[in-house]
């Protein structure tokens, strides 16, 4: 985000990643910024953001509304919006990097409830370094749910 925040008008971020970074094009999006995106050769995505005098009813620049790949928003019972991962069935680092492209999605006043196969270890000091904290339960089935919410 510091990247960005250092961008022109018309400047253009070129990102190379090896997931298709969906939660970002919506934070983008809010920024006005449209994207492009298409997998490489090698597996990867390359996704060209700019930013400014693009077209919209070009097909090519128009901003792609995003998918909901990492998470799904409910509601709790107290009326506040939490967004639900299921990160299950991904091998390390995948759970950790779900939640965090959840997390770089979440709207304000918004809760993140993560389920993962196993006790989320490293997850709790990335949530420190971003204002969230974060506390997990162990399910009968041996899962866990980690309820992140911001400090």
């Amino acid at each position: 985000m510091q990247t960005v925040a250092g961008l022109k008008d018309n400047d253009q971020l070129r990102l190379i990643a090896p997931f298709e970074p969906a939660p970002l094009f919506a934070v983008l999006a809010q920024r006005g910024y449209s994207h492009q995106s298409k997998p490489t050769p090698e597996g990867d995505f390359e996704v060209l953001f700019t930013r400014g005098s693009a077209d919209s009813t070009d097909p090519q620049t128009a901003a792609v509304p995003p998918q909901q790949t990492s998470g799904s928003p409910s509601r709790a019972c107290s009326g506040i919006p939490v967004v639900d991962v299921d990160a299950r069935g991904l091998e390390p680092p995948q759970p950790l990097v779900k939640i965090l492209e959840a997390l770089a999605a979440l709207p304000k006043g918004a809760r993140l409830r993560a389920r993962t196969d196993r006790r989320p270890m490293h997850l709790y000091a990335q949530l420190e370094e971003r204002g969230f904290a974060g506390e997990s339960e162990e399910q009968p089935d041996g899962s866990f749910v980690t309820h992140v919410r911001r400090r």
